[in-house]
């Protein structure tokens, strides 16, 4: 959980890098990019003709993600009737493809990401109690830099010193003023905010 932009998909990546699963594919998804009966599709995969434009079989990412991690971005967007059919994936560990009865296997870790608080969604009847505590078993919190601004100077470095070698610049480090500016600033774009004003001034 935590605010756009506070790098909730790359933390998502380094629990998938440091398990036993880091050798299976991580395969994310975001739920708000897809219409309802596409992301059905996409997520669950189809058979040939299930509907119209289905012109051959097609896997979903639970089935690419085999083994390994599915990233589950923005949980909060998914529609009621999917969020039934995912539950059913995590409770009963196994998914049934659109246009077919046969039921397979699910072997995938599930890692959810939402900038939503879930429990107000759970009590305004937008999201499904029942899945909302198969998903909660572990959260991780990511806070705003708001709440960690001793961690701007740190990622401000971080990031001059990314894209200061990879456009072979000569630039060797912020000035006491521009930290002051960098530090006074209210960064609602979060982490992805700082690094693009850092590529940008690298740029300049």
């Amino acid at each position: 959980t935590g605010e756009s932009g506070t790098g909730k998909e790359m933390i998502a990546r380094m629990i998938h890098q440091y398990s036993p699963r880091a050798e299976k594919p991580f395969v994310a998804i975001n739920c708000s990019a897809f219409a309802e009966t596409l992301l059905e599709s996409e997520l669950f995969g189809h058979k040939k003709g299930a509907f119209t434009g289905a012109i051959s079989d097609k896997e979903g990412f639970i089935k690419a993600a085999e083994g390994g991690t599915l990233f589950l971005d923005e949980i909060s967007e998914m529609p009621p009737q999917l969020q039934v059919k995912l539950l059913r994936a995590i409770q009963e560990k196994e998914y049934t493809p659109v246009g077919t009865t046969v039921s397979l296997p699910v072997n995938v870790r599930f890692i959810a990401s939402t900038n939503r608080i879930l429990q107000e969604q759970v009590a305004q009847g937008k999201f499904r109690e029942d899945l909302f505590y198969r998903l909660n078993v572990i959260e991780i919190h990511l806070p705003s830099l708001k709440e960690r601004e001793s961690d701007i100077p740190l990622l401000a470095d971080y990031f001059l010193d990314k894209y200061r070698k990879q456009m072979n610049k000569n630039i060797l480090g912020i000035s006491n003023d521009a930290m002051r500016a960098l530090m006074n600033h209210e960064w609602k774009g979060e982490i992805r905010e700082i690094e693009n004003v850092m590529k940008r001034t690298v740029i300049f």
